[in-house]
């Protein structure tokens, strides 16, 4: 369903992708992981046009997106939705607003009928209780729910996630992981999830990619991530500070 051939990046002189290659399946929750300052985000942001590669191309499906113009893009990002890694809500509106707002924009739906899928959707993330709430009264992790509900609005195949569980509290984060797990299993959304937090990765994952010097260390499951002798990876499953991890 997705697949990145090759692709660089470069920033002046400091490289930070340098030929990365691996698909991800229709479906999967599929994790990157890596040290800080890796491109794990800067690879995700390429394939919604964020970012444009130095080299290499980048495929949703029979779509090669690093080719296409802006205006090109535009049906690829209805396709391919991203959530950041801050929720990016806007204060002024409740969350039902905030959800209901691309149902109008994009869809053309009158303000009753954005509302009442808005409400839908807020139900699937298991928010409807919040629905006249403010961002501003919610902790992170709820707001990272009406986040994601607003990322549905479009029926996204795939949805992007930048650091989904950073600064949530364990209780919070869980409750994010059990949600991106949902998507896949009920509704078959295709989820990339940006992430170093390692509860999540050995609990949700259906195969991780870790980015090490431009390249993909290794490529497999959990399981195959816990039995790998390369001292690279047990360093960072481990979390050990001593040893040659290196961005």
């Amino acid at each position: 369903m997705i697949s990145f051939r090759n692709v660089a990046k470069s920033f002046g002189e400091k490289t930070v992708l340098a030929g990365v290659s691996f698909d991800v399946g229709d479906g999967e929750v599929f994790f990157i992981v890596g040290a800080s300052g890796v491109g794990k985000s800067v690879l995700i942001k390429h394939l919604i046009g964020l970012l444009r590669a130095d080299a290499g191309e980048i495929w949703l499906d029979d779509v090669e997106v690093s080719q296409l113009s802006e205006q090109q893009m535009y049906p690829v990002r209805k396709r391919c939705a991203m959530v950041f890694q801050h929720s990016t809500l806007f204060d002024s509106m409740n969350c039902l607003d905030n959800v209901a707002l691309p149902l109008r924009k994009h869809r053309g739906l009158n303000v009753a009928e954005a509302r009442a899928e808005a409400l839908q959707l807020l139900q699937r993330v298991h928010m409807e209780e919040f629905a006249t709430r403010y961002p501003a009264e919610l902790g992170d992790g709820l707001r990272k729910r009406v986040a994601i509900a607003r990322a549905l609005t479009l029926n996204p195949s795939t949805v992007l996630f930048d650091e989904p569980t950073t600064s949530l509290d364990p209780v919070s984060a869980r409750r994010v992981d059990k949600l991106i797990r949902e998507l896949s299993d009920n509704l078959g959304v295709t989820s990339v999830v940006v992430s170093h937090d390692l509860t999540s990765i050995f609990t949700i994952a259906d195969r991780i990619a870790m980015l090490y010097q431009g390249h993909v260390r290794l490529l497999g499951t959990p399981d195959e991530f816990r039995a790998s002798p390369d001292g690279i990876i047990q360093q960072f499953i481990n979390g050990r500070a001593d040893g040659p991890m290196q961005v």
